[in-house]
């Protein structure tokens, strides 16, 4: 029998959580769920590099958190969060509601798109393509070009 990691009993603070919002539909679960668990722990390892003297738990300045659409259209609390979006406006329903209120930040035509307020003033972005390769090469994009400036915003704008 495999072994299974315990996972914390610790309860979710909303006060430093930075939910990775996935669609709750069968594709989103199949493609972007995979997708979401890689950049939860690229925003993970850069938390911990970036702000070393607080590796984890309850002190970390924030805790990145997959979590579905359904949860976090339908928590009020949640909304107040900083969030990053992953998957298409047909498999996520937060993607579909941000469209257009969010601006484009990097754009490969008809292949895939970072929406976010390039002033980081709005703490949501969306990462999405056309299909899985195309929504992890969004994702690259938003790590390379917009993550470490998000997550800096996020922890000096007290939104966690």
């Amino acid at each position: 029998m495999p072994k299974f990691p315990v996972p914390s009993d610790a309860p979710v603070n909303v006060d430093t959580l930075l939910p990775i919002v996935v669609g709750a539909h069968p594709r989103a679960e199949k493609h972007d769920r995979p997708l979401a668990a890689a950049l939860r722990d690229e925003i993970a390892r850069r938390i911990a590099r970036r702000f070393p003297g607080q590796p984890g738990g309850d002190h970390a300045p924030l805790e990145p958190l997959v979590i579905t659409d359904v949860w976090y259209l339908n928590d009020q609390s949640l909304r107040a969060c900083p969030c990053v979006c992953i998957g298409s406006p047909g498999v996520n329903a937060l993607s579909a509601y941000l469209g257009d209120k969010l601006p484009s930040a990097y754009v490969i035509d008809d292949t895939l798109m970072v929406q976010l307020d390039p002033e980081l003033t709005e703490l949501t972005c969306c990462c999405w393509g056309t299909n899985a390769a195309a929504t992890a090469g969004a994702i690259r994009a938003f790590c390379d070009k917009y993550l470490d400036a998000f997550l800096d915003a996020a922890v000096r704008a007290g939104a966690v």
